[in-house]
Parts: structure tokens; sequence; C-alpha cells
């Protein structure tokens, strides 16, 4: 009897974590389905916190679950948000401090004095957060369904809106009221450009490859990157862009592309990720439809961990607009750790 007592308090519990979100779940559900938003209501006044639900002129914060299925649909989605540098913070924006000089360094024998080096030049790079919002709509009869769920629903198609303004924002977005995109600097042959420009190479046709070796041009974007930022390099590419390029095959024919052996794995191009991105111009003459580099380093994401949701059952009777919102801003960080193949003689 005693063994069995102890067993009974090792039992592990029925519920944790899930059951203390529960109440907040149910609370967000009916306010998203009725506009009934007492118990949220009650949820802030009882933890007196802004970390959860808690009324404001805008709308309520989603609950937990839903903002983080948000946010891994996001991660997921082809775009440079999969391989960029994404922070959250909790300002209006985001500093960048690069030290793009070496610090001077210097030989000194036992007697003589050693003299000052140079001293390293500090850049700051500041990404103000702008708001982005998305209004999915369903009938209110459909909410009143409960068979139908109404937070993945909305999760859905919040993220697919976001997804796809988010990723054509930071590759061509244009700063303002928006996230910039790195296409958006000026370029300059590589080796020439100063900092605030992209350093580009040139295929030798324009708007085509190359006749001759057209695999040269890949070959003299990967080592145009400085080798610290090759170890974590990536392409990126549209899909038609990828098409001519997994023809190319080296000097030996074998091809320069190689898909991935596992699944979710990405594709190859020598070697390096290629990440497929339809935001990416198609080959023309003076494109850069090929971006290379170590973009964790080259471009930074900042937003904010909040996601907020206004009921509007008014303005599309019989239809319920929920109006959401999130702060989120992008830039390049490091000119150096991105190059371009542009599609010119």
């Amino acid at each position: 009897m005693l063994d069995r007592k102890s067993l009974t308090h090792q039992r592990p519990a029925l519920a944790g974590v899930s059951e203390a979100a529960a109440p907040h779940q149910k609370a967000f559900q009916a306010y998203l389905r009725t506009g009934d938003d007492d118990a949220l209501r009650g949820l802030a006044l009882e933890e007196k916190a802004l970390g959860t639900t808690v009324a404001a002129d805008g709308g309520y914060l989603v609950d937990p679950q839903t903002a983080d299925t948000i946010q891994s649909v996001l991660k997921s989605t082809v775009s440079i948000r999969s391989v960029a540098n994404v922070v959250t913070v909790e300002a209006t924006s985001f500093d960048v401090l690069i030290d793009h000089s070496d610090i001077g360094t210097g030989w000194a024998t036992e007697a003589p004095v050693t003299g000052d080096t140079a001293t390293p030049q500090i850049d700051r790079i500041t990404i103000p957060l702008h708001e982005l919002n998305a209004l999915p709509k369903a009938s209110q009869r459909l909410l009143d369904d409960t068979a139908f769920a109404i937070e993945a629903w909305l999760a859905g198609r919040i993220a697919d809106k976001f997804a796809t303004a988010e990723g054509n924002a930071f590759v061509s977005g244009d700063g303002v009221d928006k996230p910039r995109g790195f296409l958006t600097y000026g370029t300059q042959d590589n080796g020439t450009e100063a900092w605030g420009e992209i350093g580009h190479i040139r295929t030798g046709a324009d708007g085509d490859f190359a006749a001759t070796n057209p695999a040269d041009s890949i070959v003299d974007l990967v080592y145009a990157l400085g080798a610290a930022y090759r170890a974590n390099a990536t392409f990126v590419m549209n899909s038609k862009t990828a098409g001519a390029v997994r023809k190319m095959k080296d000097a030996d024919g074998r091809f320069l592309w190689s898909d991935g052996l596992a699944a979710g794995e990405p594709a190859r191009l020598m070697g390096y990720p290629v990440l497929i991105s339809e935001d990416m111009p198609d080959i023309a003459t003076w494109s850069p439809a090929i971006a290379f580099g170590d973009f964790s380093k080259g471009y930074t994401i900042a937003e904010r961990p909040d996601l907020r949701i206004l009921r509007d059952p008014f303005s599309a009777k019989p239809h319920v607009i929920f109006y959401a919102t999130k702060r989120v801003g992008g830039d390049v960080s490091d000119f150096n750790a991105i190059k371009l193949l542009k599609f010119a003689l």
C-alpha cells in the first residue's frame, strides 16, 4: 500500500501550461465569434499586465498560441525572412551598429614605445518599424458554427497576407511606410562599391547568360563574396531564373545544381543552398535576378512580438471583418554581405 501511494504521487499531471492558457483562449474565441469581450476584460483586470490580452483602443492582442502559429507560418514561407537576421524589439525602431573597418595592429619589440593604432569606424543603421495590416473577413453564420476552427482560419489568412507583403518589401520595398528592400540600393561593379552600395558581377550578355561558358558568372559571383560571408551564404532567385540555372553544367559535364536529398532540404547550387523567392525579378537587361550572400548578417528584420486584432461587425454586414496589425521593419545591415548578379555586358 505504501508503494502504491508513492507511485500515485509520482503520476504526471493531466494538464499543465495548456490548461492555464485555456481561459485566455476561450475568452479570445468568444471575442472573435460574437464580439463578447467581458471575459477578456476580466482576465486583463485579474492579471494586470500588458503581456496578455488587454483592452485597448486598437483592439485586443491575440492569444499566445495563435501568435506562435502565425510566426511559425511566416518563418516557414519562402521569403528572405527565413535566412535573414530576425530580432524582436519593444521600441519603435532598432539600431544596428556596424564596425566595417579593422582595428589597427602593429608589431613591437621589447624596448621601443608602441605607437597608437588606427581607430575603427562605427556606422549606425536605424531600422524603423512600420505597421502591416490584413483584413480577413468571415460571415457571422460561419462564426456561429462551433465546428469551424476560427483561430486556425484567422491565423492562416493573416499569415498569408503578411507573408506576401513582407516578402515583397524585404526585396524591393522603397522604405516609405514599409521595410526597405536590398534591391533598392545602388550597385557598382564588385570591388568599386562604397559603403551604402552593393557590389555586382556581370554575366557578359545583355539580358542573358554569356553564350560561352555561361556558368563562369555564377562562379565569379560566389567568389566575389568575402570568405567570412561565404560559409553561411545562400543564393536567392525566382523560379524562372532557377529553371535557367539548373540546366548549367561545368566543363566536365556535371550539373552545378543539385536537388535536396531529404524532405525539406533546399536545393544547392555549387554547394550553397538556394532560396526560391518569387519576389526576385526575372532575367532581363541589367536585372539583378540573382543575389548571393550571408543574409543573416546582410539583412536585419525587426518586429514587435504582439499582434493586435480588432473585430468589426458593421462595415461589411453580414460579414465580420478582422483588422489585424503588426509592426515590422527591415533594412540592409551589412552591404559587404550581399552580392548581385546583373545580366549585362
